[in-house]
């Protein structure tokens, strides 16, 4: 646990460094630390309740994202299923509006690049990011993906949002 509690502090201080950027703006991709968990890899503790994930489709693409346990990436998921327009913004992310704003008081800031689902609070957007990015004060963390992210950069117009495994009756 004490790992994770590192991490977090390296990573929050790395927010930090780069607040006042512009968080649409594309950033030099930094790769992971060598051994550092990831969304696929990091241990679960016994007992733990698995992470939501929620799927993104589109004309035969899918993206599955693992969501954070913030309020702000619950209430998102809250919103599920939802069809939504989304658009280019930048060279590296898509966007869109969810029906309601999310609640970011608890959301870890957003960093890093291909795969990041975050949430831009002063335009009350969702971003996908298929590439890398400049952190910022008010661009927060919703997940990660963990499948699907080479078609990010594809996704156009209508697409699909829900949460995953629903369709099958999982979750």
């Amino acid at each position: 646990m004490k790992r994770a509690h590192l991490l977090a502090a390296v990573l929050a201080l790395c927010c930090l460094a780069g607040c006042g950027a512009d968080p649409h703006a594309p950033a030099a991709e930094s790769p992971s630390p060598a051994g550092a968990p990831s969304a696929e890899t990091a241990p679960q503790a016994e007992g733990e309740e698995q992470p939501t994930r929620i799927a993104v489709r589109a004309d035969g693409c899918e993206i599955v994202y693992e969501l954070g346990r913030s309020a702000a990436a619950q209430g998102l998921c809250a919103q599920l299923p939802l069809t939504v327009e989304v658009e280019d913004f930048s060279t590296n992310e898509k966007i869109f509006y969810p029906p309601r704003e999310l609640e970011v008081a608890d959301a870890p800031l957003a960093e890093g690049g291909r795969g990041v689902l975050a949430y831009y609070a002063p335009w009350g957007d969702v971003v996908l990011f298929y590439g890398p990015f400049d952190g910022s004060g008010q661009l927060y963390e919703l997940g990660r993906a963990v499948s699907g992210e080479g078609d990010i950069e594809a996704l156009s117009g209508s697409v699909t949002i829900s949460v995953w495994g629903e369709e099958r009756g999982e979750r």
